[in-house]
């Protein structure tokens, strides 16, 4: 068996701050002596404990993570908290810029029975969400914010929730070295300002939304001013919520009924006149 002080010391001295609750977990997980010993390496190495051990706690679930994928974090709990409230069986939820599937995941597990569709740009993220969300029946697809939902849910999505990144581009290299060299950039970079991405979300997000749906999207304590002017500008009225324990804020905006987005029209069939 190994010895559980020398684990500790080698992941404090790789700079772990919970080197105690991490070698915990790498032995309760990782019963053979040789694999521990890999994975130890890589923690050691500098990847997310998380992508080491194939799994991120997260909302009270085991999410399945890979190497390469952005890692849920436990501030978006607040996004998914505020989501659950706005959310009802047989509601369409969209979730953009998904990730893991995370957020999508635990609305869908609290409220049974909702019309889940995830999106996201990047490969293995779009494979950790097929792998979570089959069991709660999702459907993840590949491609862009704009156009990647079925063309069928223009204007009929109840709520859209988002973790847009939201990190200004000049501030990635001062990121944890865990999420700046193991994260894909694009989970992280939010543009010069932080905002850009969110900014093309909001967009999206009301051309998908029906009149009265509901937006949320997490952001930096700093962005609010900007994300919340991205909301305002697309027919939403945006309220920020705060959690201060969690250092995590959410805009949750309504699309206001007068709101008219371009919406392009479904494709016509063989069959249909010209």
């Amino acid at each position: 068996m190994a010895d559980v002080d020398t684990l500790v010391r080698r992941l404090r001295a790789a700079g772990c701050v919970f080197a105690e609750d991490e070698a915990a977990l790498l032995l309760d997980e990782t019963p053979d002596p040789d694999e521990l010993e890999r994975r130890t390496a890589r923690r050691v190495g500098g990847e997310p404990l998380e992508q080491v051990l194939g799994w991120a706690a997260f909302a009270g679930l085991r999410v399945h993570v890979e190497p390469g994928v952005f890692v849920p974090r436990r501030r978006s709990e607040l996004l998914v908290t505020e989501a659950v409230a706005r959310v009802r069986p047989g509601a369409v939820v969209a979730d953009l810029c998904c990730g893991t599937g995370a957020v999508g995941l635990a609305v869908a597990t609290a409220v049974p029975g909702v019309d889940l569709h995830a999106v996201d740009l990047d490969p293995v993220a779009v494979r950790c969400a097929r792998r979570n969300l089959a069991a709660v029946g999702g459907h993840v697809h590949a491609g862009d914010v704009a156009d990647a939902l079925p063309v069928t849910l223009l204007g009929g999505v109840d709520v859209v929730v988002a973790n847009a990144p939201y990190v200004p581009t000049a501030a990635i290299a001062g990121m944890p070295p865990e999420a700046r060299d193991h994260e894909p950039a694009v989970a992280l970079d939010g543009g010069v300002d932080g905002v850009d991405v969110q900014r093309r979300v909001v967009a999206a997000a009301a051309r998908w939304l029906r009149p009265g749906g509901t937006l949320l999207v997490e952001t930096g304590e700093d962005q609010v001013p900007l994300t919340a002017a991205a909301f305002a500008a697309h027919g939403f009225d945006p309220v920020a919520v705060r959690d201060e324990e969690h250092d995590a804020t959410v805009v949750v905006g309504t699309l206001r009924a007068d709101h008219a987005p371009d919406r392009p029209a479904a494709p016509q069939s063989p069959g249909d006149p010209a």
